[in-house]
C-alpha cells in the first residue's frame, strides 16, 4: 500500500513538473526574437504624401516623387516580394507602397501577389510566402539579378519524388539555382537570418504560423548591400538597369477626357471564388481605382488606406497544371509570347494585347491598332487570369 501511494505521489510530481517545463519552454519560444520582433518602423522612411516638390520620375511606373526618394532608389535595385492573399493573410502590409503588383493563382484557386518595390519604401511588408515560377518569370524583367524575397518555394524533392514529375517545370527553387540567384540576389527567408525576416504574431493575431513572416524594404535592401554587395550595381560594377526597358508614361487625363467605366469585376477559379473575387471601383476625381477583395475594401495594415491603382491591366494567359505529383496542385502560366489584355486607365477600357518576347524582356501592352499603351503615372496592378475568364465592366 505504501509503495502504491509513493508511486502515485511521484507520478503527480512528474506530471506537474513536465507541464511546468513545457509551459516555460513554449512561452520562451513564442516570445523569442527568433520568432517575434520588436522591430519598429525605420526612421527616415519618407511619407509618399510629403509636401516636398515631386520632380523625379520613377523608372518603374512613372510616378513623380521627391529628390530624397530619388537619392535612395538610385543606389539600390528592384525588389520583388511574394505576398500571400489567403483570407487569413488580410490585411496585408505594404501593398499601397509597391510600384507594380502582379496577382495570379498560386495554387488551389488562392491568389498571391508579387509586389515590386524600387522607388518607395514600406516599413512592413508581408505576410511573405513561397516562390512560384510564374512570378519569377515576370520578375526577370527587372534586371538580371533583381532581389527576390520569399519563404521557400515550390520544389522538386528528390528524396521523396514530390514535385519532380513532368520535368519539374514548377520547381521554383530549382529555377533559382539554375539562374544562379541562390546566395546572391535571392532572399529566401531560410537563408536570410533574423532580424531581416521575423515572425510577428501581433500584426495578424489568431492565425497559423505560416501567415506571420514579415520584413521591411529597408532591411532587405540593407541585407543585399551589406551581405551580398548588391546595390544599383553588382560586384562587377554592372548596373541593374543595363538592359531594362521602361514603359512609356503619361500624365492623368484631364477631367473632361476621363471615361465612365466605373466598376471592374473579375475572378480567378471557381474554387474560393467569393474569397478571391476582385472589384475595382473607379473614382473620376482622383482618376484612380480602389480595390475590393472578397467583398471588402482591400486595405493596407501599414496605413489603413485602401489599395489604389492608377492602372489595372488584365493579362489573359494560358494556364496549365504542372502535373508534377504535388498534392496542392502546382500550376503554370505561359507568360512569354503574346495574348489578349484589357487595360483600364483614365476611366476607360482598352481591348488590346500583351507581348513579352522572352523572360528577360519587359511585358508591354498594345491597343487594337498595335500602338503601345502608355502607363498613367502611379501604381500598376496586373491581374493574370486564365484564358476564357470573364471580366465585367
Amino acid at each position: 500500500m505504501i509503495n502504491k501511494k509513493v508511486a502515485i505521489i511521484i507520478g503527480v510530481v512528474l506530471f506537474c513538473a513536465s507541464g511546468f517545463i513545457s509551459y516555460s519552454f513554449f512561452s520562451q519560444v513564442k516570445g523569442s526574437t527568433s520568432l517575434k520582433s520588436n522591430y519598429k518602423s525605420p526612421t527616415g522612411v519618407l511619407d509618399p504624401e510629403s509636401t516636398e516638390p515631386k520632380t523625379e520620375e520613377c523608372p518603374i511606373n512613372g510616378k513623380m516623387l521627391t529628390k530624397k526618394q530619388h537619392d535612395k532608389w538610385v543606389v539600390r535595385r528592384p525588389l520583388g516580394v511574394s505576398i500571400e492573399n489567403s483570407t487569413d493573410a488580410r490585411p496585408q502590409s505594404g501593398l499601397t507602397g509597391a510600384d507594380v503588383i502582379y496577382e495570379a493563382v498560386a495554387e488551389g484557386g488562392i491568389t498571391r501577389f508579387l509586389a515590386i518595390y524600387y522607388c518607395q519604401d514600406v516599413p512592413f511588408v508581408g505576410p511573405v510566402r513561397s516562390a512560384r515560377v510564374h512570378f519569377m518569370k515576370v520578375l526577370r524583367e527587372y534586371g538580371e539579378y533583381p532581389l527576390f524575397a520569399h519563404v521557400g518555394g515550390a520544389n522538386c524533392d528528390e528524396e521523396t519524388g514530390s514535385g519532380c514529375a513532368n520535368g519539374a517545370k514548377a520547381d521554383a527553387l530549382g529555377l533559382i539555382r539554375t539562374l544562379k540567384w541562390d546566395s546572391y540576389n535571392d532572399l529566401n527567408q531560410f537563408g536570410v537570418p533574423f532580424p531581416y525576416f521575423w515572425r510577428d504574431y501581433e500584426r495578424l493575431p489568431n492565425v497559423a504560423t505560416e501567415h506571420t513572416v514579415y520584413s521591411s524594404t529597408a532591411k532587405l535592401w540593407d541585407f543585399a548591400k551589406t551581405k551580398r554587395e548588391l546595390t544599383n550595381v553588382d560586384e562587377d560594377g554592372v548596373s541593374w538597369d543595363k538592359n531594362f526597358t521602361s514603359w512609356k508614361f503619361q500624365d492623368d487625363a484631364k477631367t473632361q477626357d476621363r471615361g465612365t467605366t466605373k466598376k471592374i469585376e473579375l475572378g480567378f477559379w471557381n474554387a474560393f471564388a467569393n474569397a478571391m473575387s476582385v472589384t475595382w471601383n473607379y473614382d473620376m476625381q482622383s482618376n484612380a481605382y480602389k480595390r475590393s477583395n472578397g467583398g471588402a475594401v482591400h486595405v493596407d495594415k501599414n496605413n489603413n488606406k485602401p489599395v489604389i491603382a492608377k492602372n489595372v491591366i488584365v493579362v489573359f494567359a494560358k494556364e496549365s497544371p504542372a502535373n508534377d505529383g504535388y498534392d496542392g496542385g502546382h500550376i503554370l502560366y505561359q507568360l512569354t509570347g503574346t495574348g489578349d489584355a484589357l487595360i483600364f486607365q483614365n476611366g476607360g477600357a482598352i481591348k488590346g494585347t500583351w507581348s513579352k518576347e522572352d523572360e528577360e524582356t519587359r511585358m508591354k501592352f498594345f491597343d487594337e491598332k498595335d500602338k503601345e499603351v502608355s502607363v498613367v503615372r502611379g501604381q500598376v496592378f496586373v491581374e493574370i487570369l486564365p484564358i476564357g475568364n470573364k471580366v465585367t465592366y
